[in-house]
């Protein structure tokens, strides 16, 4: 299952520009005040782990934001090498013959010449986790930790429970990235979400992102 689109918060203008009196969705102005998880968002390429039943037992395979993505081979191979199917399946307790096996594990693969990551690493790539999906269930922070570190794996960095305004006013000031090896690098914003899963009516999770950029872009514009 393809990971679903992280609403932007703010509205643009015809030169996409962010109009920062103006939030895209009524469900962000209602819980405006309320308290959302963030993270930090990691400037990568999206990279979603499967443990699916087939008719050949379970497998694991590596796909990128769509099914027609294509994975940087230099990519592909560190996920082979940070991942064991075995391993998986003996986290999630799931047996060779089970039939309805359904697991995703969402990241983003950053690092060397994948965006700007060789400010993360200069010599090498990785994978970090923000989310999985059991079946139906998306799992809470605190359960899809707990199996990063059974798994040994990265997580994205968890920076606070914070308020809109008060996430909006860390990325408008601007902060460093906290996994960069180039300890000057600065962080590509933050992602929101409920802690308890909230949706939409489309039947989304209320997940948003504020980014660094987009503050340039507006700082630059209200300069001219």
């Amino acid at each position: 299952m393809e990971y679903q689109k992280i609403n932007t918060l703010f509205k643009r203008d015809a030169n996409n520009i962010i109009i920062p009196t103006e939030y895209t969705l009524e469900e962000f102005e209602y819980l405006n005040n309320n308290i959302f998880e963030c993270t930090e968002k990691i400037d990568g390429t999206n990279i979603r782990v499967e443990l699916k039943s087939s008719d050949n037992g379970i497998v694991m395979l590596f796909k990128g934001r769509t099914d027609n993505a294509i994975v940087p081979k230099h990519l592909l191979i560190k996920l082979n090498q940070i991942f064991d199917r075995e391993k998986l399946m003996q986290t999630f307790n799931i047996a060779e013959d089970t039939t309805d096996c359904d697991i995703t594990l969402y990241g983003e693969g950053y690092g060397t010449k994948i965006q700007k990551g060789g400010n993360y690493i200069s010599n090498d790539v990785d994978f970090i986790l923000f989310d999985i999906k059991v079946g139906d269930w998306w799992l809470d922070r605190k359960s899809y930790t707990e199996i990063a570190e059974t798994l040994s794996i990265k997580t994205v960095p968890f920076l606070g429970y914070m308020t809109i305004p008060q996430a909006t006013e860390m990325v408008r000031k601007g902060f460093k990235s906290t996994i960069s090896e180039n300890k000057n690098y600065d962080a590509e914003g933050l992602v929101l979400k409920t802690p308890n899963g909230i949706k939409l009516r489309n039947g989304e999770r209320i997940i948003l992102k504020i980014k660094t950029i987009d503050f340039i872009k507006y700082n630059n514009k209200i300069k001219q």
